[in-house]
């Protein structure tokens, strides 16, 4: 575990996104309330929630923070059988939320895949991502910025493979 006791406490916030794709019956379902197993995205937002709280217990060496806010929201303006789940997550502490916020949008991801499996076998997760973080010594970052700044990859080599840890 990275040791943080001498970096300042700041205010920091991290906002991750993950995509569920569904058949749009199966959507419509969610939205109206009647999946076999219950009010889906009630469910699925309290899941979120409680992984954040409790990311340091799922990720190993992941400090254990105070979180002042989690926020896990729910878009289907796309169409198509396509849910956006957003989560932000604050803190006033000594390292960022990043991980939080994705364990958040992931597990309600995950929550809503279990809940309208009984509808449909065929639902996908995808696009699980980091959109922008703030606070701490590195400031602001946003992937829209990323992107904006990312070189054109023509021409390029391929990124050499992780090393990987042997097996005993």
């Amino acid at each position: 575990m990275v040791d943080v006791s001498a970096k300042p406490e700041t205010a920091r916030e991290a906002v991750a996104r993950a995509i569920v794709k569904m058949k749009p019956a199966t959507l419509g379902a969610v939205r109206r309330g009647n999946a076999p197993k219950g009010d889906v995205l009630g469910t699925a937002r309290t899941a979120g929630i409680l992984a954040a709280k409790r990311t340091s217990e799922l990720i190993p060496l992941c400090h254990p923070l105070r979180l002042t806010n989690v926020d896990v929201t729910f878009d289907d303006r796309r169409g198509n059988g396509t849910l956006e789940i957003e989560a932000r997550v604050r803190t006033i502490d000594k390292t960022g939320v990043e991980m939080e916020a994705l364990t958040a949008v992931t597990v309600a991801a995950l929550t809503v895949y279990d809940m309208v499996k009984a509808l449909e076998k065929g639902v996908t997760i995808a696009n699980v991502q980091l959109l922008a973080k703030s606070g701490g010594k590195s400031g602001t970052w946003t992937r829209d910025a990323e992107r904006r700044r990312a070189p054109s990859r023509t021409g390029h080599p391929r990124p050499k493979p992780a090393a990987r840890t042997p097996l005993p």
